[in-house]
């Protein structure tokens, strides 16, 4: 689909899986971009979002804040996810989480097109 991932905030990482985590990403082309920031928090995070900003979040409900801020979609994937119903019936793992995972990136950005259209009669599909 074209996604990169930028910026990775793992706030409980320990040395061995910041060590594998960096080398995952440096064996990947689409890796090549992202930075690992271990031991950091969501308010970083936020910062990250707006000094250096990104199309879309991939995080948890607490990331909605931060999301905010930064004016960008939020893809709510993770735990916990408190503020929507039966996220969590949904894998995101293996063939069928692939597809759950892409449809609700797709149906994010949709919902942005919709949200910040100004024509009139906007069709979402044509």
């Amino acid at each position: 689909m074209g996604g990169l991932p930028v910026h990775i905030v793992c706030t409980n990482s320990t040395p061995t899986f910041k060590k594998a985590m960096t080398s995952l990403l440096a064996s990947s082309p689409y890796g090549q971009e992202a930075t690992l920031y271990a031991g950091k928090d969501l308010w970083h995070l936020r910062s990250l979002l707006v000094t250096e900003p990104v199309d879309m979040l991939l995080g948890d409900s607490h990331g909605k804040w931060a999301a905010r801020d930064a004016n960008i979609p939020l893809v709510r994937i993770g735990f916990p996810i408190t503020d929507r119903v039966n996220i969590h019936r949904s894998p995101i793992i293996g063939y069928t989480g692939v597809i759950n995972l892409i449809t609700m990136i797709v149906n994010t950005f949709l919902d942005e097109v919709d949200r910040n259209s100004t024509e009139a009669h906007f069709e979402m599909m044509r």
